[in-house]
């Protein structure tokens, strides 16, 4: 079955999702988190991606950025996924396919949204019960946007 082709736009946000193939843990470790998080500040460099919010859950990823190049976009997620799965495969011993499928992309509106959009997603280790409070969980990007400290992946954002 062919895929229904991307929508691609500029000056939007986009909310990004990919998942564990067959919802499997793709972080067992902290230095898997590590891992992805700097490769999430190489190809966001790369790709000039601008990230917004952030959430690693134990099986999938939640960023929300906007490119200058939308054009860029898959490129962007492409190399960011398929350099963790190389990780990921080689430290495991594991081969083929970590992700399930092709990632999830929603257009958010520089407006009341931005901010859901955010919070939906620095409030899903809550929702899962993986903390108490989203300050608690490591893996977001809660307490460096609320405490403002530069930590190479958030990017200053304003609506309109």
């Amino acid at each position: 079955m062919p895929t229904t082709r991307r929508l691609i736009m500029e000056h939007v946000c986009y909310h990004l999702i990919v998942r564990g193939n067959q919802k499997q843990t793709v972080f067992r470790g902290e230095d898997d988190y590590l891992t992805y998080i700097a490769l999430l500040k190489r190809f966001k460099r790369k790709y000039q991606f601008r990230v917004y919010a952030y959430c690693l859950m134990p099986n999938h990823v939640h960023l929300l950025g906007e490119t200058e190049m939308p054009a860029l976009l898959s490129k962007f997620m492409h190399g960011l996924n398929r350099n963790y799965t190389s990780y990921f495969n080689n430290k495991y011993e594991k081969v083929g396919h970590l992700w399930q499928g092709r990632f999830k992309s929603k257009i958010i509106t520089r407006d009341k949204y931005l901010l859901d959009c955010i919070n939906y997603i620095e409030l899903n280790p809550v929702r899962s019960g993986l903390a108490d409070m989203p300050l608690q969980y490591k893996w977001n990007s809660y307490h460096a946007r609320i405490s403002n400290v530069k930590d190479g992946v958030i990017d200053e954002w304003s609506l309109g």
